[in-house]
């Protein structure tokens, strides 16, 4: 599976913790996306926005997105895109969590899932 460089780009930001450029990189993803991958990438844009809020001590706006995020990838469980969507929300949900208690722990990270490519028949 070939992903979007933005795509990619969108996930290394988020894994340096800059949530703000990855929303950034992820909204244009989502702009020449096709429809049945728009609620996916929008619940990617939240989760990097909510985690943007809960490091600035914005607790409404980080839960509601959380809360909205995760409904919206909650169609593409298990895994899509190569992201293991459940542990995904598992991490940003702990790090909003602790942000927002004063106390934050390291950062979620995004590790795609390689797709299982079935070989040839005998």
């Amino acid at each position: 599976m070939e992903y979007d460089p933005r795509y990619l780009e969108g996930i290394a930001r988020f894994n340096r913790a800059e949530y703000f450029e990855a929303h950034e990189i992820w909204e244009d993803v989502w702009n020449d996306c096709p429809a049945g991958d728009r609620r996916f990438h929008q619940a990617l844009i939240q989760a990097a926005v909510a985690l943007h809020h809960a490091y600035n001590r914005n607790r409404a706006g980080a839960e509601r997105l959380l809360d909205s995020g995760r409904r919206y990838m909650a169609a593409y469980r298990p895994i899509h895109n190569g992201l293991t969507v459940d542990a995904f929300w598992d991490g940003v949900a702990g790090a909003i969590s602790s942000a927002l208690a004063g106390s934050p722990g390291p950062p979620p990270k995004i590790v795609l899932e390689s797709p299982i490519v079935p070989g040839p028949l005998p």
